[in-house]
């Protein structure tokens, strides 16, 4: 079955850093967008970060942008996403994504991707 299975949650410092990586099984996703999307305690899923199929185009939430970086690895199959100057707003649930809908670009809706991941925590604490 396919799979996308995050890792490299955990609990970070306020203006610390940290890095998720997005393991794909199952299917190649060399053709496919990836994002990374979040969702905090009774808030809704918000778009943080995607790219498209070759890596040359990137979509952030403005309130990353410049603290954020995706990237990815088609030769492993994976997407990742540093963060990096941590607030406390960026405490969340954060899930990967993969879309092949629109591969080419970067999409920020939720219905270009249809496989997602189960999510790990991020928790950003003063």
């Amino acid at each position: 079955q396919v799979r996308l299975v995050e890792s490299g949650g955990g609990l970070v410092q306020t203006g610390g850093s940290l890095r998720l990586s997005c393991a794909a099984s199952g299917r190649v996703f060399t053709a496919a967008a990836m994002g990374w999307w979040r969702q905090a305690p009774g808030k809704e899923r918000e778009f943080v970060a995607s790219i498209n199929w070759t890596g040359d185009r990137t979509n952030y939430r403005y309130s990353v942008k410049g603290r954020f970086l995706i990237s990815r690895d088609n030769a492993k199959n994976a997407a990742y996403l540093q963060m990096n100057n941590m607030k406390d707003d960026d405490t969340a649930v954060y899930y990967c994504a993969g879309g092949f809908r629109y591969g080419g670009v970067a999409p920020d809706t939720a219905d270009a991707y249809e496989y997602w991941g189960q999510g790990t925590q991020v928790t950003v604490s003063s």
